[in-house]
């Protein structure tokens, strides 16, 4: 009997990217170098750095005059004020702010710390901003991979956050491509016949957290990872429907 068994494979040799470079195509190329090649129903984690970078979102922070309320929080995190500034301009709005840290709804609508402006992997002095829609991101690098690759795979852009009342960060869903990223399973009943009535499991997540074991966070060494086995639910569901509403979650 075939027993269920899913693989994630880390994709080595994709080199530091750039504004305009056509990462689907580096990770056709480097996954062919391995010696691999892509399959229907792989299911490509990319990092948000990458894709940042290829989409020219990384910004020099001189570019940045902090505001006097930046200046401000600055003070208080240690934090240049600059940073503070872009993490002001990528916000939708503040959720929290204790002793200069900050969570934020990010423009996109995911509510992470800093609204997602990272200096880690960005270059000396300056800071990686979000892809402006990480969702449409995910189609696109889907489709130029089906267009040179002729396989049909499922993309998700993946990036690093907390949660709530739980220590340590994981990586989370914020763009993705070719999947349903909630698989809904009420109505079905559990093992003693009980009908579940809450049980949605956040695929997209639990993947991207997978591929976060063979991906790492210190450099950008493998920024990319093929998941390999899993039978996920096809379709266009963009992650932007992950977040709860406010009203919805009890921690805001």
């Amino acid at each position: 009997m075939d027993l269920p068994k899913v693989e994630i494979i880390g994709v080595k040799g994709i080199p530091i990217i750039g504004e305009g470079d056509d990462l689907a195509s580096l990770i056709v190329e480097a996954v062919e170098r391995m010696g691999l090649n892509l399959r229907d129903g792989d299911i490509l984690v990319v990092s948000q750095i990458v894709v940042s970078k290829s989409e020219g979102r990384v910004r020099k922070l001189e570019e940045y005059k902090p505001s006097r309320f930046a200046e401000e929080i600055a003070r208080k995190s240690g934090k240049d004020p600059r940073h503070v500034e872009a993490i002001l301009q990528s916000s939708k709005r503040i959720v929290r702010m204790r002793d200069g840290l900050l969570i934020c709804e990010a423009v996109g609508g995911h509510i992470c710390a800093n609204a997602g402006v990272d200096l880690s992997n960005a270059g000396i002095g300056r800071v990686a901003l979000l892809p402006e829609d990480p969702d449409l991101s995910a189609r696109r690098i889907r489709e130029r991979i089906k267009e040179l690759a002729g396989v049909d795979v499922a993309v998700i852009i993946s990036d690093t956050h907390g949660r709530p009342l739980r220590r340590g960060s994981i990586n989370v869903a914020i763009g993705c491509s070719g999947l349903k990223p909630i698989l809904d399973r009420r109505g079905e009943r559990d093992l003693y016949g009980r009908t579940l009535r809450s049980k949605m499991i956040c695929v997209a997540d639990e993947l991207a957290s997978a591929a976060e074991l063979v991906i790492g966070q210190a450099d950008e060494g493998i920024p990319v990872a093929i998941i390999r086995g899993y039978k996920f639910e096809r379709g266009e569901e963009p992650a932007s429907t992950i977040p709860r509403s406010e009203r919805d979650d009890l921690f805001l």
